[in-house]
Formats: C-alpha cells, sequence, structure tokens
C-alpha cells in the first residue's frame, strides 16, 4: 500500500519550498502541488529528490495522497489566488479535512474565509509565518489561528517545524479564532516597520551629526548586539553596515533611499484607527517609508529649501551611550504600541488572546525576534491583565532610566535638522501616556463650539455630557452622537 502524505502544500516558490524541506526534515511526509507542474518534477527530482516527497501534478491528485483528515497548506500570493486555491481544493475534500492559509493575507479575509469553509463542513487556519527563507528552512515563528477544532490536527507538524527558544519551547502555538493568527502576523510586521525606522534613524545620526565612518558604525552595532538591544535586525544592521562592495566601499552607501513595502505595515495602522489605538511609532515608520519614495521630489526639495549643517559638540561616546538608550525607549514604546492594539482588536473581534505566548511565538525565528521579548513574556506571566507595557515595574524603570539620554538625542537631531520621526513620535507617546492632563479639553472645546458635539465636565460624572452656547447666538440643540 502507497504511503500517503502527512500534509500538502500548495506553491513551491522559496519559502514553500524551504518549509517543505523543514517539514520532511522533522520525520513528515509531504505531499506538494504547483500551479506550473514542471516546478513540481524539479523540485522532486531536485532538492527533494531521495526525501519523503510525494509529487502531485494536480490538485485532485494532491489530496488524494493525504492521510485523513486532508491538510492543505498554500503558500501562494495573498488576495484573489487564496479564494481561488480554496474554491479549487473544496470538491476533493470531505468534512473535517483542513485547508490551511500560510500567507501573508489580510486578518479581514481570513476571518471572511474562515467563515465560507467552514459553511462547507470543512476546517480553516490562517497562520502567520515569519523569518524569510532561512526561517522557513531552519525554524520560523508561526502564529495559527481560524477553527479551534483543526489546531489538535495540525500542532504536532506545526510545532515540530517552529523555532525553539532555550528551554526547547516552539516559537509557535494557538492564537485564535478566525482571524487572529493573521492579525497577531499583522502587528508583529508592524512593529518591525517600527524597528527598523528607529534603527536606520540611528544609523543616520550616527553617520551624518557624529560624522562615523562605515567601520565605526558597524562596531557600534556590533556592541549594541550584545546587550539589552541584542536582535535579529540590530545583527544584521552590524553586518550591513560592514559588507563591502567589490571596490571595498560600503554598498549600503550605493543603494538608493526609496524604500519599498508590501502593505503590511500599512494594514496596522489602518487596524489602529479602526480600534482606536495610538498606533504612532507604526504609523510614522510607514510614512518614512512614503517620504522616501519621494526621491525626485526630494531631490528637486534638497536644492531649493535651506536648514541647519550638521555639526556636533560634545561627547561622541556619551552620545553614543545616549543614542542607545533613544533606541531602547523607542523599542519599549513600539512594543506597547503593538500590545495596545492587540488588546484592543480582541475586544473588538472577541478573540481570547495570550499576549505572553505572542511574546514566545517571537522570541525565535521571526525578523523581530531578541532578548526583549523574554521581559515582555515574563510581564505578561507576571500579570496576564497587563493593561499597557509601560505600567510593568520592569519597563517602567528601563524607560525612565533611558529617557535622558533619549532627549538629548531628539534635541540635538532636531537642532540639527536631522529627521527622526520615530524616535521622536516614541517619546511624544511616553510624553502623553505619563501625563494626567492632556489638552484634549481644548479640543473638546472647539468641537463642541463649531459643531455642537458636547463635552464632559471635570466637576460631573463621567458619562453626562454638555452642550455650550459659545457665541450667544447658536441654539440648545447638541449633537446627537458623542465620538472622543
Amino acid at each position: 500500500m502507497t504511503k500517503k502524505a502527512d500534509i500538502g502544500l500548495i506553491g513551491l516558490a522559496v519559502m514553500g519550498e524551504n518549509l517543505v524541506l523543514n517539514m520532511e526534515s522533522k520525520g513528515f511526509t509531504v505531499a506538494v502541488y504547483n500551479r506550473t507542474v514542471e516546478k513540481v518534477d524539479k523540485f522532486v527530482n531536485g532538492h527533494g529528490a531521495g526525501k519523503n516527497f510525494i509529487g502531485a501534478h494536480s490538485i485532485e491528485e494532491l489530496c488524494a495522497s493525504l492521510e485523513r483528515p486532508r491538510k492543505v497548506m498554500m503558500l501562494v500570493k495573498a488576495g484573489q489566488p487564496v479564494d481561488d486555491f480554496i474554491d479549487k481544493v473544496i470538491p476533493y475534500l470531505e468534512p473535517g479535512d483542513i485547508i490551511i492559509d500560510g500567507g501573508n493575507s489580510h486578518f479581514p479575509d481570513t476571518i471572511r474565509r474562515t467563515k465560507y469553509v467552514e459553511s462547507k463542513g470543512l476546517l480553516y487556519i490562517g497562520t502567520g509565518v515569519s523569518g524569510g527563507e532561512e526561517g522557513a528552512l531552519k525554524g520560523p515563528s508561526m502564529m495559527p489561528g481560524g477553527s479551534n477544532e483543526a489546531w489538535p490536527h495540525v500542532k504536532d507538524i506545526f510545532q515540530a517545524v517552529a523555532a525553539k527558544v532555550e528551554d526547547g519551547s516552539p516559537c509557535c502555538d494557538w492564537v485564535g479564532e478566525d482571524g487572529a493568527g493573521h492579525f497577531v502576523k499583522m502587528v508583529h510586521n508592524g512593529i518591525e516597520y517600527g524597528d527598523m525606522q528607529i534603527i536606520t534613524e540611528a544609523y543616520q545620526v550616527l553617520h551624518e551629526l557624529l560624522g562615523l565612518n562605515y567601520d565605526e558604525m558597524h562596531d557600534v552595532f556590533a556592541k549594541w548586539n550584545e546587550g539589552i538591544l541584542d536582535s535579529y535586525l540590530v545583527e544584521i544592521t552590524r553586518d550591513i553596515l560592514g559588507f563591502k562592495d567589490e571596490d571595498g566601499e560600503p554598498l549600503v552607501e550605493k543603494i538608493l533611499d526609496t524604500a519599498g513595502q508590501k502593505g503590511t505595515g500599512k494594514w496596522t495602522g489602518i487596524a489602529a484607527l479602526d480600534v482606536g489605538a495610538p498606533l504612532t511609532l507604526i504609523g510614522e515608520a510607514v510614512f518614512s517609508r512614503v517620504l522616501s519614495s519621494q526621491k525626485d521630489l526630494r531631490v528637486k526639495a534638497s536644492k531649493v529649501l535651506n536648514g541647519p549643517t550638521p555639526k556636533f559638540k560634545g561627547d561622541k561616546k556619551q552620545f553614543i551611550k545616549d543614542l542607545e538608550s533613544a533606541l531602547l525607549g523607542a523599542k519599549i514604546v513600539s512594543y506597547t504600541q503593538g500590545y495596545n492594539l492587540l488588546s484592543e482588536a480582541a475586544k473588538e473581534h472577541g478573540w481570547d488572546l495570550n499576549y505572553g505566548g505572542i511574546a514566545l511565538m517571537w522570541r525565535g525565528g521571526c525578523i523581530i525576534r531578541s532578548v526583549f521579548l523574554g521581559d515582555i513574556k515574563k510581564a505578561f506571566d507576571k500579570n496576564p491583565k497587563l493593561e499597557n507595557l509601560l505600567l510593568d515595574n520592569y519597563f517602567k524603570e528601563k524607560i525612565e532610566a533611558a529617557q535622558e539620554g533619549w532627549r538629548r538625542v531628539i534635541q540635538a537631531a532636531v537642532a540639527n535638522g536631522i529627521p527622526v520621526p520615530a524616535l521622536s513620535s516614541a517619546l511624544s507617546y511616553y510624553d502623553g501616556f505619563r501625563s494626567e492632563r492632556l489638552p484634549a479639553n481644548l479640543l473638546q472645546a472647539q468641537r463642541d463650539y463649531f459643531g455642537a458635539h458636547t463635552y464632559e465636565r471635570v466637576d460631573k460624572p463621567r458619562g453626562e455630557f454638555f452642550h455650550t452656547n459659545w457665541t450667544g447666538r447658536g441654539g440648545d440643540t447638541a449633537s446627537s452622537t458623542y465620538n472622543a
């Protein structure tokens, strides 16, 4: 009797190929299919030769080669292709079989697809997979959500292939219902945007204000990577700054300063606006990429708009320490805002998220992996109902200790005309969050003045709303809705 596969995969691009090689190396038999069937034969006879793979030349053949309940995973381009493959797969499945989307799908699509697939008597999983091609091969971070009944059937496979932390715990666990997995992956990508932006701002300050050369900047990031900022992104920045082109010059200096994006950072910002979470740092990171894309316009502006010429006065060693503090402070804010978004979305969608577990999933295999995440897990293990990371004693102490140097960096950058939008917006968030009173009282007065939007009073109970006839010419009718 021919052995059947434990799981099937559609999509043999780089991520798909590496992920199935990972699965097979952990003892699983994998059936593979690609729309361009020549890729199937090339893989089975190439990288997959002599291994436990079953090549399928049609979706029907793929489904027929699977153990029940069948598990069909897709790693295809997000959007319509996912819907198309779902409809192609469904006719060859039976009640209780599982369809898995491992791509970067937008979470509302996953919510919709879960309902659709379940209406057919099947189960659905939308799982974020982070770590790039190397992670897919050696151990990614995986964030699955969808039909709860599906998890026991895929748990062994997913946790076997996922990255592991020091104690052997897998960077993969069940996140929650319908779109929860893809939402957590989206927030991961948003934090990734923020981390990358604050690192690039630090690089610009080191280069343009302090005048450090690339070897010196390489050494700075190497040192930072040995301390509390130890992380994948700081590590690769160290390597990039030390990488030379064929002529011996730094390669990064020759790369055009226009950044691309695939949309997950934008989705994160939109989701924050939808649920009312202050995601300022990640928002600035997205807009910084947009500004970078206006290269030709910026070149024109640089010839007509003037500003200060950067000139540093002071102790460079101390300033580098201050910059390390600024990075740490902004990084704490980035995760604080990301977790705040997760919390607000969980309320909105009825998800029961394990925040400490999410930190564990991000500790290995993914792009934002860092030692820092272990402290986040400890914070939520200590207080699962923690409302804001800054209210945890560890993070309170760290950000308070960082703020003096952080403020000096922002002052110097502003005085010298070096843009630090993410570092400065993070500091503004910190100052706003720690303020008992903000100027929103004036804002509410303005709204009531021009639109009769009403306001609450400090000398009256919350929930009572008032309207003032500010000019003496208006009426007493107030707006029927109140939106803060």
